[in-house]
């Protein structure tokens, strides 16, 4: 039994299909078959039921298929750690941000990595809390900053707190409630209110400080995951953003924003944290990365 038969397996298990799973490895389908067979002929047992044009696991292929994935994963990662070694550098990072810190870091961090650390390579991906924690599991991630409350604790994850960041109401500068003396939360419900998915937790704080008409899932008329687009959208409208205050720092500064004065006041925000996989050998630009997430990552 070897690597390359397990990967063999693992691209059948995931295609099922023989020639799908052949074109994927670069062989041809008899050497595919091949393979496969030897690793039966070894383990003593048919690990695929060819049924017609179907494949299926047999009970003994999802055993073998569930080790395997942790085998070569595990060796991806040794042949990280080796690389690392030899090449005596900082090493590359890819870290994906949610939907605040995507807003606060970004595009900040690619200067500073461009700036202070140029002989490091950077891939940053935004998405969804779900697709990428999928990400950082398969190895395709190195990293998250992500609002902690969107995931739940897990045997594998390292969760390492970053700070709390508060919540606030932002609309454009010459907006009706921009300015005014302190409005009851109420008035805001006579604009559009404009944020991403919220975690269950912040629901329920809002529910229970605002009453049921804040339940974000009624609310909420413009959602998705960039916070960027909704600050936009909201200095050329009478859109009103619910979210990371800090996220509106800049345009607040330039006047373009405001930061509407709510009665009684919003007492919510955002726990941030750095996720990555527990045990896994990491490049030595996490640590830049951390510094400057921390440095960063503040109200």
């Amino acid at each position: 039994m070897n690597l390359k038969q397990l990967e063999h397996l693992l691209a059948l298990a995931d295609s099922g299909s023989f020639s799908r799973a052949a074109t994927q490895m670069h062989l041809t389908q008899s050497a595919l078959s091949r393979s496969i067979q030897s690793l039966e002929d070894e383990l003593g047992g048919r690990l695929i039921d060819r049924i017609g044009k179907r494949n299926e696991l047999t009970p003994l292929g999802l055993t073998v298929v569930a080790r395997a994935r942790r085998m070569v994963l595990d060796a991806a990662d040794l042949r990280r750690s080796a690389d690392l070694l030899q090449q005596g550098n900082l090493g590359a990072i890819r870290v994906g941000l949610g939907s605040g810190p995507g807003a606060l870091l970004m595009t900040p961090l690619l200067q500073h990595m461009a700036r202070h650390h140029p002989g490091v390579k950077v891939a940053v991906s935004r998405g969804s809390t779900e697709l990428q924690l999928l990400q950082l599991r398969a190895r395709q991630l190195d990293a998250l900053v992500i609002d902690v409350r969107r995931i739940a604790p897990a045997a594998d994850l390292r969760i390492e707190p970053l700070g709390e960041l508060r919540a606030g109401f932002i609309c454009r500068a010459g907006h009706p409630l921009a300015g005014a003396t302190p409005v009851p939360f109420e008035a805001l419900l006579a604009f559009p209110i404009a944020s991403t998915p919220l975690s269950d937790e912040v629901a329920r704080l809002m529910v229970d400080h605002y009453g049921p008409r804040a339940d974000p899932a009624q609310m909420t008329t413009l959602q998705c995951e960039d916070v960027t687009s909704l600050l936009d959208t909201v200095a050329v409208t009478d859109a009103i953003f619910l979210g990371i205050a800090a996220a509106a720092r800049a345009g607040i500064a330039a006047g373009t924003l405001a930061e509407i004065r709510v009665e009684p006041p919003l007492r919510a925000g955002a726990r941030f944290a750095c996720i990555t996989l527990a045990g896994r050998t990491e490049a030595p630009a996490m640590g830049i990365l951390r510094a400057f997430v921390e440095e960063r990552l503040r109200d």
